[in-house]
């Protein structure tokens, strides 16, 4: 298996620095920080690189917020500084652990994402009979430190690459030695790379027909409920003994042809819909953003620009009339 060396000089290079700071100020410049780091650009930017060359980053402060996307859950927000490394980071790691993952995993990666994710679901939903729907138990919360930086170091190299990667590791727990922050961009990454040998156990099992996984949110499908439950007991052994994870209790096991809620949608052999939660956080979002434009703190452009992102969550599903009912209770501001 090729490895990859990425040195701290590369993740410090001025280019490489620019470009994270305008992915980590995207839809963030209104923000007090952002605005500090802006009016002193140059000179921060190259302290950045130096603390990065001198192993002083990540800095590890968190903003600690909870938001209810349906359910509670607590997010720590990097510094703004961390941020910038993070990207920075992920500019060149990003590609690696990209390459290594299976076409199965839909989070976090271009090109990919929830409607494509609800598509190969439902196309599965009307090849196979039974599926299995498992999700874990606190996931971010309970990936081991230690079982994280080997699963990493089979991709990276060097004595100095390992020692960065077990910086940012441990500049957050939740427990002793587990735990990454929701919220951060190298959580993202890490986390999804952690399951990727899950994928690859499933495309093994000669009982699988097919699998899907959306960060910890898996499914999979057998012919029959009785291939479904025998590699149930196979993933939750593999999870347990490799990983240290273990299986929320309310696994789904059920024909195909009742259909899945996944990924935000209601999806049936027929049909794509959106579920509760996506209604929700449709409203939630549009609300949010013109919120924003009556505070100031965004203009027309960038309210409509938002108004297209947010729309973007109904595509693909059959919601027209709800989207209808949805304006007409709760008409858009003018502009």
């Amino acid at each position: 298996m090729k490895r990859t060396l990425i040195t701290l000089e590369a993740i410090a290079e001025y280019k490489n620095l620019v470009i994270a700071f305008h992915k980590a100020a995207k839809g963030k410049r209104h923000r007090r920080d952002v605005q500090i780091f802006l009016q002193h650009f140059d000179t921060n930017l190259n302290r950045l690189g130096d603390d990065i060359r001198a192993a002083r980053l990540p800095y590890g402060k968190f903003r600690a917020f909870q938001i209810h996307d349906p359910k509670k859950r607590l997010i720590h927000a990097a510094c703004f500084e961390d941020r910038i490394f993070h990207h920075a980071l992920m500019n060149l790691a990003g590609e690696v652990l990209e390459r290594a993952m299976m076409p199965t995993s839909y989070a976090c990666r271009p090109n990919m994402g929830v409607h494509k994710a609800a598509v190969k679901v439902q196309q599965h939903l009307r090849e196979y009979a039974y599926y299995a729907k498992i999700d874990i138990n606190g996931y971010f919360a309970s990936i081991d430190h230690e079982r994280l930086l080997q699963v990493l170091m089979c991709r990276f190299k060097g004595a100095e690459c390992a020692a960065q990667l077990q910086r940012i590791i441990a500049s957050y727990a939740s427990a002793p030695q587990r735990g990454l922050p929701i919220g951060s961009l190298t959580s993202q990454y890490f986390a999804n790379y952690y399951l990727d040998g899950l994928d690859r156990l499933l495309a093994s099992l000669p009982a699988v027909r097919a699998h899907i996984r959306y960060m910890d949110d898996i499914l999979w499908w057998c012919d029959s409920r009785q291939a479904v439950v025998e590699t149930l007991q196979t993933v939750n052994h593999w999870l347990s003994v490799e990983r240290g994870l273990q299986v929320k209790p309310n696994v789904q096991i059920q024909p195909s042809k009742q259909g899945v809620t996944y990924c935000g949608f209601r999806i049936l052999q027929g049909t794509i819909r959106l579920s509760r939660r996506r209604k929700r956080r449709y409203q939630q979002r549009r609300q949010y953003w013109e919120q924003l434009y009556l505070n100031g703190m965004i203009d027309a452009n960038q309210l409509q620009l938002a108004h297209a992102a947010v729309h973007a969550i109904t595509a693909g599903t059959d919601s027209l009339a709800w989207r209808q009912e949805n304006l007409r209770r709760h008409p858009p501001i003018s502009l």
